[in-house]
């Protein structure tokens, strides 16, 4: 295939990619064609984690993909945590926590631990530190992202607690 149209499947909505390359990246084409510019370019070596996202429920390195190799699978950008109207959960913690510097870091870094607390509630620092090690953050130091985690899941348990007690 020297060029083509596929659809992927992003945030929930379905996109048209119009004369795709089949060498183009999950991130080039979320940024340049899609115009989803919330991951960010940064080493594009799979090292930094500023273009993290989720494809089918598992975290990735969005300028290793191919883009045409995400057909049919669903991913969910930076762009999909929250709504037009509200901030999600995770990304008001970090507000709150003084998480956010230059904020080059922060996209990959919200979606990597909205997905731990999916999967872990309650994680301790070690398991927080070990699902952000493929996301380097040069401001903060790290010590208001794991506060902001600490806040997000003390948010999260009030609201289960409410919505049990309906």
């Amino acid at each position: 295939m020297i060029s083509g149209t596929y659809s992927l499947l992003v945030n929930g909505n379905s996109y048209q990619v119009v004369d795709g390359h089949p060498s183009e990246s999950l991130l080039w084409v979320l940024r340049e064609r899609l115009e989803l510019s919330g991951s960010k370019n940064a080493c594009e070596e799979g090292e930094c984690g500023s273009c993290t996202v989720l494809v089918d429920g598992e975290i990735v390195c969005s300028c290793l993909v191919l883009a045409a190799s995400a057909v049919g699978r669903e991913i969910t950008t930076i762009e999909g945590l929250g709504s037009e109207d509200e901030i999600s959960d995770v990304q008001k913690a970090f507000v709150d926590a003084g998480a956010v510097q230059c904020g080059f870091c922060t996209p990959g870094l919200l979606v990597a631990i909205d997905q731990l607390l999916n999967t872990d509630p309650d994680p301790d620092d070690l398991t927080v530190r070990e699902a952000i090690s493929g996301n380097l953050c040069r401001c903060t130091g790290y010590g208001r992202i794991l506060e902001a985690v600490r806040i997000a899941s003390k948010n999260r348990k009030v609201q289960n607690q409410e919505e049990q007690g309906k």
